[in-house]
């Protein structure tokens, strides 16, 4: 049996979506320690480009918050619609965290096996 690769929400207390006013997204990520916090800091594995990809948005309008006292990585971009406007389809933008949380993380970045680590694969989202 082949063990699923690690992804960003493993080492997360949460990673969560939500409105930053009507007209902005934004994610957070809550991660369980210095290990995680290092993970999701990474500018190579989670930069703009990364979330304008991931996101269909520009990557010049893409802000990435990194805070290290709170092993957290904040992110926000703007709506493609308002909130609540004729055309959204996510009004509080509960679900959009779930193609960050699955980003994989690259074996580089991974701890090493006796460090601690975060929840089993299936506390996945």
């Amino acid at each position: 049996m082949t063990t699923p690769p690690r992804v960003l929400a493993d080492f997360a207390h949460e990673v969560r979506a939500k409105n930053a006013g009507p007209f902005w997204t934004t994610f957070e990520t809550f991660m369980l320690d210095e290990n995680g916090y290092r993970i999701a800091a990474d500018a190579e594995f989670l930069n703009e480009a990364v979330i304008a990809d991931l996101y269909q948005v520009d990557a010049a309008d893409v802000l990435i918050f990194r805070i290290p006292e709170l092993n957290t990585v904040k992110i926000s971009f703007p709506r493609k619609v308002a909130a609540g406007g004729l055309l959204d389809r996510d009004l509080h933008c509960g679900q959009q965290h779930v193609p960050l949380a699955m980003m994989v993380v690259p074996e580089r970045l991974l701890p090493a096996r006796s460090s601690s680590v975060s929840r089993p694969a299936e506390g996945r989202p």
